[in-house]
């Protein structure tokens, strides 16, 4: 929990350093994953020079500003451009699950209304997971660095990566640095992460294209079927993009079945954090 927490104010004094100074810095809970082993869950000194705002001494320090949720400055909340003074202490928070500390921000202009994803080059499998729980999340393999930071910006996606340097991007606001390395458990950490077990809706993207799934009759399209699905099948949903069929066969109960373990293991995190 933050200590000495205040309500946002203007710091005494904040204007340009007259020359380079120390202040003190301290990062909470997962953030200090980012940082080196040294300075983890201890307060430690950063040398800063006259033009250094916070957001530079942040990611100097290794921590991607998009993980960011809470600063306080002398325990008073600032944002990413606040200049510092000579013995300030910086304390510095990852996203809080059971305080709501809205009143405080200042890091960002307004929270994302919708929740958009743009996955990088080597989280396709996590793509997919989501786009099964009917996140739209846009992913391909060929995207460059500049166009997850384009789409993120242009669509208001939070970028999914574990490239610590893509988060540090100026045009990134909203970002999440994954942890897990097998897509069912990334899955899981991002539906706690962002409290979204309650936001699933399995089945209403198409996992190829990302567009939206719709019932169709199976008179229009029983011609495509296979003989023992036009026996066994009534429901079917067709994607507008990319023409794919889905009914309900063993594939999918495969599928039902992993998403709702990874909900279960979420809902159960998202308790215990």
């Amino acid at each position: 929990m933050p200590e000495n927490l205040a309500m946002p104010g203007d710091l005494p004094s904040a204007g340009a350093l007259a020359g380079p100074t120390t202040v003190s810095f301290r990062f909470y809970e997962e953030l200090n994953d980012f940082i080196a082993p040294a300075r983890r869950y201890r307060d430690f000194e950063l040398p800063c020079g006259t033009e250094a705002n916070l957001k530079h001494l942040i990611e100097a320090a290794g921590v991607p500003h998009t993980e960011v949720e809470l600063i306080l400055v002398n325990g008073v909340s600032v944002g990413f451009a606040a200049r510092l003074q000579p013995g300030d202490r910086v304390s510095i928070y990852p996203k809080f699950e059971s305080l709501d500390i809205g009143p405080l921000l200042r890091l960002r202009p307004e929270p994302l209304r919708v929740t958009r994803f743009v996955a990088d080059a080597h989280l396709g499998g996590l793509a997919r997971l989501l786009r099964l729980a009917g996140f739209d999340t846009l992913y391909d393999n060929h995207f460059a660095d500049d166009e997850i930071e384009r789409l993120a910006a242009s669509d208001s996606r939070i970028v999914l990566t574990r490239d610590r340097a893509l988060l540090k991007r100026r045009g990134i606001s909203h970002g999440c640095y994954v942890h897990a390395l097998k897509p069912t458990a990334q899955l899981v950490e991002i539906l706690a992460r962002l409290d979204l077990t309650g936001r699933v809706r399995p089945f209403s993207l198409c996992l190829e294209c990302n567009a939206p799934l719709r019932a169709v009759a199976k008179a229009q399209i029983i011609d495509t079927l296979p003989l023992s699905v036009r026996e066994q099948r009534q429901r079917f949903s067709t994607c507008a993009v990319c023409q794919r069929v889905f009914w309900e066969g063993s594939h999918w109960q495969h599928m039902r079945e992993r998403l709702s373990q990874a909900i279960a293991a979420a809902t159960l995190q998202e308790k215990t954090t």
